[in-house]
């Protein structure tokens, strides 16, 4: 049975939708703070500055905070548009290298806890983007909430951020658990954060493919690694991304390297007449 019904007027405004739509990105984790945000912040920096148009959505829907990595300070936010009070276009934030920022409510519970209506919703109105856009990056809340779920179903590449912490690695398992067993996603891209250097970060993902592999069946494709950098503390702190504040840092180069590699990545198949709007696909599939 699916989760909600959607209007049938709706749903079928939403398959009749000409277009290929952008490339949709879901940068997932398991757990929290493991550097997600800042992957997600610099992934989508890297690939405006490859010349590609950039809609960043802060999917952290209750505790936002791209927005303030960016030292931005957005008058509006999700939460006005679901409550009728603005557009998107109104709630919409520049930021660097001319991407564009959907910001999230920070310490809104209400936003944390969307339920199904609502969320179809937010899903119908960020389809009315995505043909403005090269590619939609989502920095999805850690865990495994229904809207993380959600929204990482909808997308055509799931990349898991991972740390060499045992619960980061039993997180990024549980999460491609669900995924794979309750949603159908068969296919996820693995990223080794905050390495030492790149045979630390093959050696984890070697780990961690082993075990999907072992017991859930499932590939898993190598994404690449980004080292610790010191330099991305004092990023942090000054609000600016790190590709940005040190071009030239190890981590910086790292990033620019994973922006080629996602550029390099097949575009999914459809089957014939299926409208790849991110709103459709997500609406169109129960869980």
């Amino acid at each position: 049975m699916p989760m909600y019904q959607v209007p049938k007027d709706q749903a079928e405004g939403l398959r009749n939708r000409a277009g290929v739509g952008a490339r949709i990105l879901a940068v997932a984790s398991g757990k929290g703070g493991v550097g997600k945000t800042n992957v997600a912040v610099n992934l989508s920096l890297a690939l405006a500055m490859r010349g590609k148009r950039l809609l960043l959505l802060d999917a952290d829907l209750g505790l936002g905070n791209v927005d303030v990595l960016l030292g931005l300070s957005p008058r509006y936010h999700l939460a006005h548009v679901l409550a009728g009070e603005k557009t998107l276009d109104e709630v919409l934030v520049s930021g660097p290298q001319g991407i564009q920022i959907l910001p999230a409510a920070s310490g809104i519970a209400e936003m944390a806890n969307l339920d199904a209506r609502r969320l179809a919703g937010l899903m119908d109105l960020l389809g009315t983007l995505e043909q403005s856009v090269d590619y939609l990056l989502i920095d999805l809340a850690a865990g495994i909430g229904t809207d993380v779920l959600r929204f990482a179903q909808a997308a055509d590449h799931v990349l898991v951020v991972v740390t060499n912490d045992p619960a980061s690695i039993t997180d990024a398992y549980a999460f491609m658990k669900v995924m794979s067993r309750d949603y159908g996603v068969r296919y996820f891209s693995v990223l080794a954060n905050m390495v030492r250097d790149e045979a630390e970060g093959k050696q984890l993902f070697s780990r961690l493919a082993a075990v999907a592999q072992r017991y859930l069946d499932i590939p898993l494709r190598h994404a690449g690694s980004i080292p610790l950098d010191p330099y991305l503390r004092s990023a942090i702190r000054s609000q600016q991304a790190l590709i940005e504040r040190y071009p030239n840092a190890v981590a910086s180069q790292a990033f620019r390297a994973l922006a080629e590699t996602v550029l390099a990545w097949p575009q999914p198949q459809t089957r014939a007449g299926e409208p790849r709007l991110f709103a459709s696909r997500l609406l169109g599939r129960g869980a």
